[in-house]
């Protein structure tokens, strides 16, 4: 598949630390390289929320080595699908990409029961766009 026929995607959350480091983990896992996937942070964190770690590990997904970062005009420009997740005013829009905006509770400083039921959240959210963007023949 070529880069002009893969569709990608842009998550965005204030952190980059949690929310937007699942919703990458799950397009990976999900739709694998049928989906180009970035994330980024209107402010990153120094480094991926633990818990939020611990909560894909428990699924079979392991986002350890991803790393908070800053989220810049190139990124949002070269995706087809931004999807924002409570960073408001601080993401940038252009005109003719797509956005959605996923009203997702922050797990920030959360426990790890109240993260598993926005990791199950965020799955069902990317499961179905990836029906959506990368459907399978």
């Amino acid at each position: 598949m070529d880069a002009v026929t893969t569709p990608s995607v842009l998550f965005v959350c204030v952190h980059n630390a949690g929310r937007s480091q699942m919703a990458a983990g799950f397009v990976r896992a999900l739709a694998g390289d049928r989906i180009e996937v970035r994330s980024a942070g209107s402010m990153p964190a120094e480094q991926i929320n633990p818990i939020a770690v611990a909560a894909m590990a428990e699924v079979g997904i392991d986002i350890t080595a991803e790393q908070p970062k800053v989220l810049t005009t190139e990124a949002v420009q070269a995706s087809d699908a931004v999807i924002t997740m409570g960073c408001g005013d601080a993401c940038p829009f252009f005109p003719g990409k797509r956005y959605e905006d996923w009203g997702l509770e922050d797990p920030a400083g959360q426990g790890i029961e109240a993260v598993r039921p926005i990791r199950d959240d965020i799955r069902a959210r990317v499961e179905a766009l990836v029906a959506e963007l990368a459907p399978l023949g």
